[in-house]
């Protein structure tokens, strides 16, 4: 099993006094040195206020801060989680994370998602209503971008002719595409078009704020993880694909940390590659307490003097 951890999302509105004189970059080193495999941010550039008053939050530019995070370390994995594909057209997210994964030596795994917030995509430019075919269209024309050849396709969204990328991204045919929620839309492009999947836990109430269906124990993820494999069986696909399940646990450190202990095994037999551990820390003091919690279950030992 590997793990990811989830910068803190309600850090952002706090953030100056958060951080205490610190950077992100020691956010990442500390992540990395406590065994971490991946660490990952949030994307919502411009969200509302009622969205936010609801429980929502605030985040850095995922490609900015993740860049930051991969200047300060040297193996840790940069996840955006998740990047909602219509909120940028798909040649501006190629050239970004391209040029990420190119500076990082490959570290970049891009997380996607369509998005469920309509005022966020209509004060961006994005098309909301028709989200879900942008968003299929969106993987083939990042992908044919980051070949760094001359692009010469008709798309219906997407049209290019005569037009080149360069550098291209460090890994071959461009960093992997994991897409995130639990509907069966999104198994559907992880079945067909996309590398791996970021299922997340889920309660019938939170189901309806986020409107991705509900998803709760061990077992029904390896229901999910099994369907996901047939349809990519049945579409001529590899069935060995990642999956990066988000537990929401507990709001106390201690307390989550123990209850993914519990549990790693249990996610790891449903098919889970990948668990994301959510920061819950109030300050950066805090946090670096919290990440040691995490230690015994990373493998990373303390190092000694």
């Amino acid at each position: 099993m590997k793990f990811c951890l989830q910068f803190p999302m309600r850090a952002l509105k706090h953030w100056d006094t958060w951080i205490d004189g610190h950077g992100l970059g020691d956010v990442a080193a500390a992540a990395e040195d406590a065994g971490f495999d991946m660490v990952s941010t949030t994307d919502h550039p411009f969200p509302s206020q009622t969205w936010l008053e609801a429980g929502g939050h605030h985040a850095f530019d995922p490609f900015v801060s993740l860049a930051f995070m991969a200047a300060a370390t040297t193996r840790l994995r940069l996840l955006t989680m998740i990047v909602v594909a219509g909120h940028r057209h798909p040649y501006i997210t190629a050239k970004a994370a391209g040029s990420l994964d190119n500076l990082s030596g490959g570290r970049l795994v891009l997380g996607m998602g369509a998005g469920y917030q309509q005022a966020e995509f209509e004060v961006v430019g994005g098309s909301f209503t028709d989200r879900g075919k942008r968003f299929d269209a969106s993987i083939p024309a990042l992908r044919q971008a980051w070949t760094g050849e001359v692009v010469d396709r008709d798309d219906d969204y997407f049209p290019a002719h005569g037009h080149v990328m360069l550098p291209k991204p460090a890994q071959a045919g461009g960093p992997p595409i994991w897409i995130g929620g639990n509907s069966n839309v999104a198994l559907r492009r992880v079945a067909e078009l996309a590398d791996g999947w970021i299922p997340i836990e889920q309660s019938e109430e939170a189901s309806a704020i986020t409107k991705t269906p509900a998803l709760g124990s061990a077992d029904e993820l390896a229901e999910r993880v099994a369907e996901l494999r047939e349809r990519r069986r049945a579409a001529g696909r590899s069935t060995d694909v990642d999956v990066c399940f988000a537990p929401m646990g507990r709001r106390d450190p201690d307390g989550n940390a123990a209850a993914i202990a519990e549990n790693v095994a249990a996610y790891a037999a449903a098919g889970a590659t990948h668990l994301l551990v959510e920061s819950r820390a109030r300050s950066f003091a805090d946090y670096l307490r919290e990440v040691e919690l995490y230690r015994p279950l990373t493998g990373q030992a303390l190092a000694v003097d």
